[in-house]
């Protein structure tokens, strides 16, 4: 009898103590969900009361020579304009320049420049050529939006409209303004133009 009592009781003890293990879990997981919702909104915030600087950090493919004589052409309309602009391929670092270097090494390199360059700018201005944009400007997009920096983008590319389609709603919700022509030089005019009536 003596024996049974002790065991009902340990057993009682234990389910208590399960109980407030769990309720405790519980009560942590609730903190930091809130904690979360609360940084996602202070963010939110942070992204709708961006500064009006003049530092551009401009995103987009840099592997061949059609793509870098562009991005120059969109980089001179900027500078003309008294923006102050980044130019991975012309400032920053490109994986073919970095001859010896350890794979880890040039991911830490060039992540850790771009990064940083995207943070300090005020503006991002992303090239939304390609069948789809290209990876690293679509993070560089994503890093800029979660800092409220104010982001904007070109397109002269034809295929995604023969395709029916249009930017991923992930891409152009980031955007405040996406300038398109599906002629390059009709896209260099139509941004001097916006930019003589308008600040970015």
């Amino acid at each position: 009898m003596r024996n049974t009592t002790v065991k009902i009781f340990a057993l009682a003890l234990c389910a208590a103590m399960l109980f407030s293990l769990a309720a405790c879990t519980s009560s942590k997981r609730k903190e930091t969900e809130e904690a979360t919702m609360e940084s996602i909104t202070e963010m939110a915030a942070d992204t709708k009361t961006a500064g009006n600087g003049k530092k551009v950090y401009l995103a987009g493919p840099l592997f061949n020579q059609a793509e870098k004589d562009f991005n120059l052409e969109i980089t001179k309309v900027l500078e003309d304009c008294g923006y102050q602009v980044f130019l991975p391929q012309r400032d920053g670092i490109e994986a073919a320049q970095l001859e010896g270097k350890s794979e880890d090494e040039m991911i830490e390199m060039i992540f850790s420049l771009d990064e940083g360059k995207v943070k300090e700018s005020d503006i991002l201005f992303m090239n939304l050529d390609g069948r789809v944009p290209d990876e690293g400007a679509c993070v560089e997009l994503g890093i800029a939006y979660a800092n409220g920096k104010r982001c904007y983008g070109f397109k002269t590319d034809t295929r995604s409209v023969e395709l029916g389609l249009d930017l991923n709603p992930m891409i152009s919700g980031c955007m405040t303004k996406v300038f398109k022509n599906y002629y390059g030089a009709g896209l260099i005019e139509e941004l001097k133009q916006y930019l003589s009536e308008n600040e970015l």
